[in-house]
């Protein structure tokens, strides 16, 4: 089978996944009517679809295509075959369920860690009463009023799209809309529609904190999912790679998406970002530390693995909702609204698994990008992810 024919049926096999879970295609923006041709088939037999990535996997190599693309296939095929085997009713055990998606092996976190990251936040907002209110309250303070909350979106979007413009070019063409949703399990989403544009939604049900708010725009837009769609289109699916016109949940790419997209303020902003939204919010006539939220934000990072954690004790050591919410409350320090709103994402049959992406995401990127002085080395590095077809393997 030649290449353009082994992308082809890896682009068909894909796009069936949308017909057993609505949403399991995040973006396609390829040859259309290979979707038409999937929307009008059967609904698949998850069983067919496992012995299609089985097969496509022994094929890939006589496939004949570069090493680089091979082992992007090779892995994202490999978490196809799990989905599959999922939804046909597997019992595949939590642990080895996310390795296959995500292409990394996770273990629970150290609790040491997390009383560590409570002293040092237990510095930073001194008082009297316990650190999970004194830390609530400060976020009550934080929240941008729901009147401004569109032309703050816009203020920072238009900010970070300067700086993103300056050091990693996008098509003149590309462009995003913003709208506000309620009802969703996450606080903001990116659609990418193709042709360098991007629908942001961002959940009214959670409260927008401002010291949140420019990392959601960076993480959603600028330099994150929408600069990183735009960049592999305008390179990547420009140069021939069409496997790369399909985004799909719980693959590698989701991974390395959001790992990167958790580093894009610190990576286009740098040290001082507090400082730096501080005087955006202050053209718009609102109060805000910078510098405090900087440091919350650094003593939290101490708090990574709680969310994962969760995740494990729910599906991997069977803890019921009630432990699970508590043991959210008790360590990253959430309300029990924030704590049940959390839940419903860990038990989401399709995002179950895919808080991983975050955790192990932000921790492989950062520690790769983190391994070169920071600067021009590492925004070319950091330019690497936005461009390159890269896995998680290709970085350890």
């Amino acid at each position: 089978m030649g290449s353009d024919a082994f992308v082809r049926e890896y682009l068909l096999l894909g796009l069936a996944f949308d017909r057993l879970e609505e949403g399991f295609v995040d973006a396609y923006t390829g040859d259309a009517s290979l979707r038409r041709r999937v929307e009008n088939a059967p609904k698949p037999d998850p069983r067919d679809l496992s012995h299609t990535a089985k097969r496509l996997r022994a094929d890939l190599a006589s496939a004949g295509l570069p090493d680089e693309r091979t082992r992007f296939l090779d892995v994202h095929l490999r978490a196809m075959d799990c989905s599959a085997r999922k939804f046909a009713g597997e019992d595949i055990a939590f642990v080895d369920e996310v390795e296959a998606y995500f292409d990394v092996r996770i273990a629970p976190g150290d609790e040491d860690d997390y009383r560590d990251a409570h002293r040092r936040l237990d510095a930073l907002l001194p008082g009297p009463g316990p650190l999970a209110e004194r830390l609530q309250a400060h976020r009550k303070s934080e929240i941008v009023p729901a009147d401004r909350l569109a032309e703050c979106v816009e203020a920072f979007s238009s900010a970070l799209r300067d700086k993103v413009r300056a050091v990693y070019p996008l098509p003149e063409t590309e462009r995003i809309e913003y709208e506000v949703v309620g009802d969703k399990p996450w606080s903001g989403f990116n659609y990418y529609l193709g042709d360098y544009r991007s629908r942001v939604a961002i959940n009214s049900d959670l409260e927008q904190h401002m010291s949140h708010l420019p990392r959601l725009i960076a993480h959603e837009a600028y330099p994150g999912h929408h600069t990183e769609h735009c960049r592999k289109e305008a390179g990547l699916v420009a140069g021939g790679q069409a496997e790369q016109t399909l985004f799909l949940v719980n693959t590698p790419q989701c991974l390395m998406a959001e790992g990167l997209a958790d580093l894009a303020l610190e990576a286009i902003v740098g040290p001082g970002w507090g400082r730096w939204a501080q005087e955006i919010y202050a053209d718009l006539g609102l109060r805000f530390d910078g510098e405090l939220a900087e440091k919350l934000h650094e003593a939290s990072a101490g708090l990574l693995s709680v969310r994962q954690d969760a995740a494990l004790l729910l599906h991997d050591r069977g803890r019921s909702h009630d432990d699970v919410a508590a043991f959210l409350q008790r360590w990253s320090l959430s309300t029990p609204e924030r704590a049940r709103q959390s839940l419903r994402f860990l038990s989401s049959p399709l995002w179950r698994a895919y808080i991983s992406t975050y955790v192990e995401g932000y921790r492989l990127l950062g520690g790769w990008l983190a391994q070169v002085p920071a600067g021009a080395e590492r925004a070319e590095r950091f330019g690497r992810l936005l461009d390159e077809p890269l896995v998680p393997s290709s970085l350890r």
